[in-house]
């Protein structure tokens, strides 16, 4: 008995693991952002965010934080899909979606989203003029009554010709100053901003930090050859290699999104929902108004109206300023990489020439003692000779005088072709002359 509740408890633990397993597969943390900048935490799966965002299962692979994937900003019909660095994020006309993550960048990112919607929410928008003057309606259906408020300093409104303004008629039939409204960027782009700024403030910090451990690292490898420099400076090239990659690919994504027009048009997101909304109103006020005989003009005019909204002809311009603001910001910090690179390369020519210099000291004291080597061979010749059972005349002679005569002969007759030898192996340049 105790045998069978031991394995189905092991079962039971198999079964809880598997059913753990697909539901981390299945099911994911997502945290939704609003435009009000309100955010809140939800499990959804791959299949419901499909048809809330209706992008394929291509683009949320695209996503997963379990395969490598290259930088990438998709513009879609709904949604714009960025990953950027550690923002895994849908963008849609309404909302952010992104996957919940306890990196402290991804909350600074969080953070940094939710201000700034909430900063460019209309109901905290502060006119653009206050300082100078405000304008208040006393009746929204009378267009002709307005009253202007002038604030006591009044020194403000002496250059008249830093203040934007335009002119309305007034009750008196006289044209008065009014206020131009700010212009808010759409949801979307607010959000696409936000994640373009948090990835290059990564990238800026990351790059500053290497350049603060590689400068005096490189130096210190030229002032000493060492073991333990050559593995720092090893490991500080590995990382600039890595860093730049990612800089690059960041860049390459944006210089792709400045040079298709039609591409950027696709991420205006908002417009298309607001067309979208107008092509369905007036779909069912054409239906409401026209009569049955006029079906066919009323046909030929929806399906024109339908065609012109789902091809709008938008202006870029908006998006295209702030992507080139981004891209230089890249730029700069693939300039400082660059030149990082350049130092890195510079102290490498100097180490291999110092290198090369030790080198051939080496090489050349290792021909003078070669030389020396054989001069000590011809001399142990000579002793050779001497020591040989054999009689020669030279034994017969006084000892004291011709023993020293033998010995400095043949010291001196080493010595000069030694010396004679040298001069020769520089004479043809092969040992640098001291």
């Amino acid at each position: 008995m105790r045998m069978m509740a031991q394995q189905q408890q092991q079962q039971a633990s198999v079964h809880a693991r598997r059913n753990k397993g697909i539901g981390i597969i299945g099911v994911k943390a997502w945290m939704m952002v609003s435009e009000s900048g309100e955010s809140r935490l939800e499990q959804v799966g791959k299949h419901y965010l499909m048809r809330r965002t209706g992008l394929p299962a291509r683009d949320l692979r695209v996503l997963d934080p379990m395969l490598s994937q290259t930088s990438s900003i998709l513009g879609r019909e709904r949604a714009i899909v960025i990953n950027l660095e550690h923002i895994k994020a849908i963008v849609t006309a309404t909302e952010v979606l992104m996957i919940n993550s306890s990196n402290p960048l991804f909350l600074q990112f969080l953070n940094d989203l939710q201000s700034r919607l909430h900063h460019s929410s209309p109901n905290n928008q502060l006119p653009r003029h206050q300082g100078s003057f405000s304008l208040s309606n006393n009746s929204r259906n009378n267009n002709n009554s307005s009253m202007m408020t002038i604030p006591e300093d009044s020194d403000s409104l002496q250059d008249k010709s830093n203040i934007e303004i335009k002119w309305g008629n007034t009750s008196s039939g006289e044209d008065e100053p009014v206020a131009p409204a700010p212009k808010r960027l759409p949801f979307e782009f607010i959000a696409l901003e936000a994640c373009l700024e948090s990835a290059c403030r990564c990238l800026e910090s990351e790059t500053k930090t290497l350049e603060e451990e590689a400068y005096p690292a490189l130096d210190e490898l030229t002032s000493q050859i060492s073991t333990l420099n050559l593995e720092r400076v090893r490991q500080i090239k590995s990382r600039l290699v890595e860093l730049s990659g990612r800089v690059h690919k960041v860049r390459d994504q944006i210089e792709n999104l400045l040079d298709d027009d039609d591409y950027m048009a696709e991420m205006y997101l908002t417009q298309k929902l607001a067309a979208r909304l107008v092509d369905k109103a007036s779909l069912k006020e054409c239906y409401n108004t026209e009569s049955e005989d006029d079906e066919d003009q009323r046909d030929e005019s929806y399906s024109k109206r339908s065609y012109d909204s789902s091809y709008p002809k938008l202006d870029i311009e908006e998006l295209e300023m702030l992507l080139e603001a981004y891209f230089a910001q890249i730029n700069g910090i693939l300039q400082k990489l660059s030149n990082l690179s350049e130092y890195v390369d510079d102290t490498e020519d100097y180490i291999n020439i110092m290198l090369d210099d030790k080198q051939n000291q080496i090489l050349q004291g290792s021909v003078i003692l070669n030389l020396l080597n054989m001069m000590l061979n011809a001399g142990i010749v000579v002793v050779g000779l001497f020591g040989m059972n054999i009689g020669i005349s030279l034994f017969n002679a006084p000892l004291d005088r011709k023993f020293w005569d033998t010995v400095v002969g043949t010291f001196g007759g080493c010595l000069l072709l030694f010396f004679l030898s040298l001069f020769y192996i520089k004479k043809r340049y092969l040992l640098a002359s001291s």
